[in-house]
């Protein structure tokens, strides 16, 4: 309901809260592709959605660049009352919907997760589940693998295709896996090829080998790390290539494209449970699952 205007005065538009959502996805992401994948929805209809922002606020809120946008003064100023309406708004609706939960979550997960949509989630369930502690363990799947068989974590966000075949599993994420470098650097045209790898076991660093190894091109396995920030650290100094999920594909580094190298496939996540998982851990469960969105086989 419009709030009633002063005598003589329109009123003032109202906000929606789908249209802010966008703004901040887009914002927080510095791209309208990324933030399509974040809420499902097609670049052209984000487009469309901040045009009509634009011109009801009478502000440009982006500076649309060559690989990424940028915040306007007025945008900058938006995104931080566009933060506080959308908290607001979730913390009204959990105050008469949200059931009250106690008790204690453990979740695993691996270290590309945790960098980019663990804060999110955290952060959502901790407004609507303020009395539930969540205890993050942080490592490589087949690791959190075993201790959610163990009975040590409650869930797992773990690659897909390293869990036992017989474990049920609910498929969360997907998109393309990668090659990607340093912007402007050299390590892709060098011969052998210098790659970046995971750990043994790691579908990444499979799906790297045997794609190479199909290609017949020459390469060395030029650094192993643990975590993906291995990998990171060794692109930004331009000392190899690896094999990134797009979506953690940001400037400086780049997508090496051209068929210069051969195609990876695509990058999948699956959400695991521990049997005889309480509500509050299903409750996270379901928070991570509408993070990622629809869930995809």
């Amino acid at each position: 309901m419009n709030p009633m205007p002063a005598e003589g005065r329109a009123p003032l538009p109202l906000l929606d809260t789908d249209v802010l959502r966008t703004f901040v996805a887009i914002a927080e992401s510095g791209s309208f592709t990324r933030a399509a994948r974040q809420v499902f929805r097609t670049p052209s209809a984000l487009s469309m959605q901040i045009k009509r922002l634009e011109e009801t606020l009478g502000q440009s809120l982006f500076v649309r660049e060559a690989r990424r946008v940028r915040l306007t003064p007025e945008g900058e100023l938006l995104l931080g009352y566009g933060r506080r309406l959308l908290s607001l708004n979730e913390e009204a609706v959990t105050q008469f919907l949200a059931p009250s939960l106690e008790g204690r979550v453990s979740l695993g997960t691996t270290d590309d997760v945790g960098a980019r949509t663990l804060p999110g989630i955290l952060a959502q369930f901790a407004r609507s589940h303020p009395a539930v502690e969540v205890n993050v363990v942080v490592g490589s799947s087949r690791e959190m693998l075993a201790r959610l068989d163990a009975g040590e974590l409650d869930l797992v966000v773990c690659t897909a295709g390293t869990q036992d075949p017989s474990m049920p599993v609910e498929w969360v994420h997907s998109e393309p896996l990668v090659w990607a470098g340093r912007e402007g650097g050299m390590a892709a045209q060098r011969s052998p090829l210098p790659v970046a790898l995971a750990h043994q076991g790691c579908p990444w660093r499979q799906a790297a080998l045997d794609a190479l190894d199909h290609a017949g091109l020459s390469y060395r396995i030029a650094y192993t790390c643990e975590h993906c920030a291995g990998q990171e650290a060794a692109m930004l100094a331009d000392l190899a290539v690896a094999p990134f999920p797009l979506g953690l594909v940001r400037p400086p580094l780049r997508r090496i494209d051209g068929g210069a190298l051969p195609p990876l496939g695509d990058y999948q996540l699956a959400l695991a449970r521990r049997q005889g998982l309480g509500d509050a851990g299903e409750a996270l469960a379901t928070r991570v699952v509408e993070a990622f969105g629809t869930a995809s086989g």
